[in-house]
């Protein structure tokens, strides 16, 4: 196929019509901090992208000589096709730590799956709880545990969310966006505990081939 994808560095937002004017461009992933500043770019949005409020892929048609551009989340797609085949019938309310750009998503998807959730943060804010607020018994509730935060990224590979892991069983189910490094300390510590972990390289490779799938059909 003759196509290329090519990374465009944005110093604001102001600059995707510079881009856009490219009259051979299909396609564009968005990335932090731009998924929800581009909205007003758009001339749609598919559900998924509505309803989380950001989107990570655009689609650019040309309608009745106009440019067309449609929003997507496949953030959100990549994240529920990953998780779907870990799920037993325990996995009925959820722990979301942190409340960014990439919690929207898992929230969305969580909501979608009928699956309770809270989310958990460092400074208190409506509708969330602390992280010294995740004891024994909401773990003896909460068995699906989802990090959205950076913590355990590379470098910083020996943070990770402060919650009592050894409170974890084999019914607990650890999720980590983060895919570098493959293990974080979080999922190190979950697993140690009995819990099934599963870091986020699946739904990277997931959300890249559904925009794949967006700009050629």
């Amino acid at each position: 196929m003759d196509c290329r994808y090519e990374l465009f560095p944005l110093e604001k937002i102001g600059l995707l019509e510079s881009i856009l004017s490219n009259p051979v461009l299909r396609g564009l992933n968005v990335t932090i901090p731009y998924k929800v500043q581009v909205l007003p770019y758009l001339q749609e949005m598919e559900e998924a992208a509505a309803g989380i409020g950001a989107v990570n892929c655009i689609s650019i048609e040309s309608r009745n000589g106009e440019r067309y551009l449609k929003g997507y989340n496949t953030d959100a797609y990549g994240f529920e096709t990953s998780l779907r085949p870990f799920l037993k019938a325990h996995h009925q309310k959820a722990l979301v730590f942190g409340d960014g750009g990439a919690a929207k998503a898992v929230k969305y998807v969580l909501h979608k799956l009928g699956i309770e959730f809270i989310s958990v943060v460092r400074t208190p804010a409506e509708g969330c709880i602390l992280y010294r607020d995740v004891t024994e018994s909401l773990l003896d509730t909460h068995h699906i545990l989802i990090n959205t935060t950076p913590l355990g990224m590379s470098p910083n590979i020996e943070s990770c969310p402060d919650i009592p892991y050894a409170c974890l069983t084999g019914h607990h189910l650890a999720y980590d966006l983060v895919y570098n490094p493959e293990e974080t300390l979080f999922l190190r510590q979950a697993a140690a505990a009995g819990a099934s972990v599963k870091n986020g390289m699946e739904m990277l490779y997931l959300q890249a081939e559904r925009s794949w799938e967006i700009w050629n059909r």
